[in-house]
């Protein structure tokens, strides 16, 4: 079992500046052909500062973290058995190339089910640009799959 210790335990911040190229890398990754994701000039046009972040791109930046998986470790999860269980996020403002961002993540909830043999992890972030304005929030809960006594021999 997790330690329970873990929830409303901050990890370290991530700073991170968002890259024309790879925002336009993510939107042809994942099918993403409107003006404002991929032409600059049809951003700042509308009024941005540049092309704009697809809602989904602020998740794939935790693998810019050194080590993604070490909080986990440190936990006692055995990355083997992590799962993607879902995510959500809320924008209060367009994250645009050329934003320098923090995200400041937190745990906060950790709970089992179906008898302890699922754990589920939340980890809540907040992200902020240079000034320290609220661009989103997002929400993730990642799932720890513990081996069933018979699957473990």
């Amino acid at each position: 079992m997790l330690d329970r210790g873990w929830i409303g335990r901050e990890l370290p911040p991530l700073e991170v500046e968002v890259d024309r190229w790879r925002l336009r890398a993510f939107a042809r990754a994942i099918g993403e052909t409107g003006p404002l994701h991929v032409d600059d000039a049809a951003a700042r046009a509308a009024g941005h500062r540049g092309i704009v972040a697809p809602p989904t791109f602020l998740f794939g930046l935790s693998y810019d973290m050194e080590d993604q998986t070490g909080f986990l470790r440190e936990m006692g999860a055995d990355v083997r058995h992590i799962l993607h269980g879902e995510q959500s996020f809320r924008y209060h403002a367009p994250v645009c190339a050329g934003d320098r961002l923090t995200i400041r993540s937190t745990i906060t909830d950790i709970y089992a089910k179906k008898g302890g043999l699922l754990e589920f992890i939340v980890r809540e972030s907040a992200v902020t640009d240079g000034s320290g304005r609220r661009m989103a929030d997002l929400r993730e809960v990642l799932v720890l799959r513990h081996p069933a006594p018979t699957e473990a021999a």
